[in-house]
């Protein structure tokens, strides 16, 4: 089984996900789709840094008859695939939770930050 056949499946987990929660509304749709090519572009360019990184280091090898052969950098263009599968599926799991539980994503971001969110690591006054 090749790396590209391995990946497949993830992705097209990714990609239906994304597709069936969209966003309502065709502004936010293409809100969502700038944000995933923005994400996905900066995704892209580490993985090819530091995907390169560790095989140029030895870290990680591939047997070059399960490759498809081209490679950026580095890397082989399979380990493009989960990157891409994850910047899919994360805004896809996102709009799930806020469908489900609509109040908490507003109130979570409207309350700003909690007395254990700004507690200082000095607490000597606390234990007097």
């Amino acid at each position: 089984m090749t790396y590209a056949l391995m990946s497949l499946p993830f992705l097209a987990v990714a990609v239906l996900a994304a597709w069936a929660w969209l966003p309502r509304g065709r502004r936010a749709a293409r809100h969502r789709w700038i944000a995933t090519g923005v994400a996905a572009s900066a995704l892209f360019a580490l993985t090819a840094v530091f995907d390169s990184l560790i095989i140029g280091t030895g870290i990680v090898a591939y047997d070059d008859g399960q490759r498809s052969g081209v490679t950026i950098g580095l890397a082989p263009i399979e380990d493009f695939l989960y990157p891409l599968a994850g910047v899919l599926l994360l805004p896809a799991v996102w709009q799930v939770a806020v469908r489900r539980w609509p109040g908490r994503a507003t109130a979570a971001a409207a309350s700003g930050p909690t007395r254990d969110d700004t507690h200082d690591t000095d607490d000597t006054e606390e234990r007097r």
